[in-house]
């Protein structure tokens, strides 16, 4: 009887908690729904908007390490740096970590590429390696997402309508453009009448992120996704994406890109595609080279992250282990040495503690993965870079 009456209770208690827990309800009367249907009956980019263009590159590009590229949205000038491979030349070649940061007063923003070499993926989204990324800021001065988007293949050059119906008024606005595929023209459109032009001061210094597919934003669903994107976002500290997916190895041919880049800063995501007798090899004299490039500047080295593929491919597990300690190895004798006081090595994160469930295809982590990768490195990061004046 007792166990009925304390049951009985529990129901009762639970029954007069949910309509606090649970009922999320309003009631909205007439007037309200007659102003939003005025609003729907007037919109700000009213049918047949007729639009002017702007060349992306002559508005003023950011994220580029070297800006006397023969095709303004090409990374690297590949008849200038010589050694890579048709696929190294072909990711150099993409706009990964390139954006355009505008100031315009439009109701709607589109744009209108013509392409180049174009690619394909399983395990990242259309928009990601073929589209648009637009951030607006908003009123507490926080870059907000505002749009993404990407034309079918099928339709080849059409116009992208990225947003319209805008309130009237200045936005500031930050645009990615596509993280893997060959752009040979991007023209911004705004409604004739409208101004578009470059936002300067966004964002300040010039810190490099040279990596894998990781620092490349392969497995994101926008370009605007990947953790260098993220954390340029998350600290105003402007990124130069050097991204190469799968061939970032430390190659001698990188060192020399790499030693002719002038920026405050250089990030490495360095042992994610070697194995670990490559990262042996290669480590010191690649360092090496960039102490003798940029004297008294930090160069910041990330442990790889933990790949999902690992859980029960023992052999995989052994690969992926091999790697994480020959680098912790090395860094344990390196930072040893005075010579390296400029040199550090970071942990790196994505994936919430005692979770296996960020990861796109055991390799990648999805956007949330790349988020936490970024909150992972942002203090340390920022800590070494105020070391040096760099805030």
């Amino acid at each position: 009887m007792k166990r009925f009456i304390l049951a009985a209770a529990i129901i009762a208690v639970t029954c007069s908690c949910a309509p606090k827990l649970y009922n999320v309800t309003k009631s909205y009367d007439d007037k309200h729904f007659a102003k939003l249907q005025e609003v729907m009956d007037n919109p700000t980019t009213p049918a047949g908007t007729n639009y002017q263009f702007a060349e992306a590159s002559d508005i003023g590009l950011c994220g580029k390490m070297f800006y006397d590229t023969p095709n303004p949205y090409h990374r690297i000038d590949t008849a200038k740096y010589k050694g890579m491979t048709k696929g190294e030349n072909m990711q150099a070649r993409c706009s990964s970590g390139l954006t355009v940061q505008f100031v315009t007063d439009a109701s709607s923003i589109v744009v209108k590429t013509k392409w180049g070499q174009l690619y394909s993926s399983v395990s990242t989204m259309p928009i990601a390696y073929r589209g648009y990324d637009l951030y607006i800021k908003n009123k507490k001065g926080e870059w907000q997402w505002a749009a993404s988007g990407a034309t079918k293949p099928e339709k080849g050059e059409d116009l992208q309508v990225l947003i319209k119906n805008m309130a009237p008024g200045v936005k500031e606005c930050i645009l990615y453009l596509p993280i893997y595929t060959e752009i040979r023209s991007c023209q911004i459109g705004v409604p004739i009448g409208s101004y578009i032009k470059k936002l300067d001061g966004a964002f300040r210094h010039k810190v490099v992120f040279h990596g894998s597919s990781y620092t490349h934003g392969v497995s994101t669903s926008r370009p605007g996704m990947s953790y260098p994107m993220q954390f340029m976002r998350h600290t105003g500290i402007q990124v130069l994406g050097f991204g190469m997916s799968g061939n970032c190895k430390m190659q001698p041919y990188f060192a020399a890109v790499l030693e002719n880049v002038d920026a405050d800063a250089y990030v490495f995501d360095a042992f994610s595609n070697p194995d670990y007798l490559m990262i042996k090899d290669r480590l010191q004299p690649f360092i090496d080279r960039l102490i003798a490039a940029h004297p008294g500047k930090p160069l910041i080295f990330q442990q790889t992250i933990y790949r999902e593929n690992r859980n029960f491919n023992l052999a995989y597990n052994a690969r992926e282990q091999a790697k994480q300690d020959m680098a912790s190895t090395l860094f344990d004798q390196l930072l040893k040495d005075p010579k390296y006081k400029d040199v550090y090595f970071i942990q790196t994160n994505a994936c919430e503690k005692g979770s296996h469930e960020y990861s796109v295809d055991g390799t990648h982590p999805d956007d949330h993965g790349y988020y936490l990768w970024s909150k992972s490195i942002e203090k340390p990061i920022l800590a070494i870079l105020a070391q040096y004046g760099i805030k």
